[in-house]
């Protein structure tokens, strides 16, 4: 037990946790699809400051004239389960973001089985067709002339996920991304998938993404950013802003970290003024506001905590003075300049294929 928790207890890098299983790396109203009128009712609230649609905040991406709501889910960790275990949970995850207005699902053929469930849950609805699908490649070596470990892995994908065309493909952690950036549009245009895009969460790597950016202008692009990791305002978000990509985000709540961190603490009183009403509503708000930011995704196992992430598509966003005081209220917060320091997702365990590949390379030495 104690090896299957070291997974989520731990702050490493999804770079290590990858190289355990043998991965390492080699260097706003929705009507996404043609499906107007998806957004529920019972995702209607307050206006927002990106957009209003059924009462649902989202935002436009790329010159396509489609809006995205600026809620996803994201799968990595949480999603990822052994062989038998009990997924129910999960397809109530999915219920409940898609019931809240929520469209994009963001997912990797390395986030263990996070693919697996997804796929299945969203046939099980019937909304697989409705879902703003992200996924991932990585793929290493010379595909100048053969693509076929990637083409196998977006057959694979497909097969998860129970799709024939996938939304979004990105680059995973730019991973041979001179290979396979030009791949993944040379897919878009034979309509294997409706968009290339790249990411990377590690703040080390953020000059050659917004380098990317500026030189291939990817129609998506994916980066860690939150309240306490403000590193991608430097460049990314304005190479982003410059070539008219569409930003989501990744670790908004910073792994439960920031959750953690404000535990058991009364929201300020301010918090009203933008019909917050959990501690996880501040922290996204404060991420989608930037004019950047396209969506966020955060991920999570927790029905409950779907049903207060979600929370944040419903009211207003906060203007700049806002965001200045959001981010003021959290300086003053015990612990805040030390995040970084608390272990990924304290307190909870994910005991899935990740998690076993990683206790069985410790068991190794």
């Amino acid at each position: 037990m104690n090896r299957t928790r070291d997974i989520s207890r731990t702050g490493s890098s999804r770079r290590e946790v990858l190289g355990s299983l043998g991965l390492a790396a080699a260097g706003a109203g929705l009507v996404p699809l043609g499906l107007a009128g998806s957004i529920p009712a019972t995702a209607q609230g307050a206006g927002s400051a990106a957009a209003t649609g059924a009462g649902v905040a989202t935002k436009p991406f790329g010159q396509t004239g489609e809006k995205l709501p600026v809620i996803g889910l994201g799968t990595y960790l949480t999603f990822d389960l052994v062989p038998g275990a009990d997924r129910a949970h999960l397809g109530e995850v999915v219920k409940r973001y898609y019931e809240g207005g929520a469209r994009v699902v963001d997912t990797s053929p390395l986030s263990g089985t996070g693919e697996v469930p997804l796929g299945q849950f969203a046939s099980a609805l019937g909304v697989t067709d409705k879902l703003f699908i992200c996924d991932k490649v990585w793929s290493t070596g010379d595909f100048l002339a053969d693509d076929s470990h990637a083409r196998r892995s977006l057959e694979q994908s497909q097969l998860r996920l129970w799709r024939d065309k996938i939304a979004l493909v990105q680059v995973h952690s730019l991973t041979n991304v001179d290979i396979m950036l030009p791949l993944l549009k040379a897919w878009q245009k034979e309509g294997r998938i409706r968009y290339p895009g790249v990411t990377q969460h590690d703040p080390a790597y953020f000059d050659l993404l917004a380098g990317w950016i500026d030189k291939a202008k990817p129609d998506f692009v994916q980066v860690h950013y939150s309240i306490f990791n403000r590193k991608a305002e430097d460049r990314v978000l304005k190479a982003a802003a410059a070539a008219g990509t569409a930003v989501l985000v990744n670790m908004p709540l910073e792994k439960a970290r920031l959750p953690k961190l404000v535990e058991g603490q009364p929201l300020p009183d301010f918090a009203k003024e933008l019909g917050i009403t959990a501690w996880s509503q501040y922290f996204l708000k404060w991420v989608v506001s930037h004019p950047a930011v396209t969506c966020a995704l955060p991920a999570t196992a927790n029905p409950e905590h779907a049903g207060e992430n979600i929370g944040a598509l419903s009211g207003p966003l906060p203007d700049e003075a806002m965001r200045a005081r959001m981010l003021k209220h959290m300086e003053t917060v015990p612990g805040f300049a030390d995040l970084d320091k608390m272990p990924w997702y304290p307190g909870k365990t994910y005991p899935g294929i990740i998690a076993r590949a990683r206790a069985a390379m410790k068991s190794r030495g």
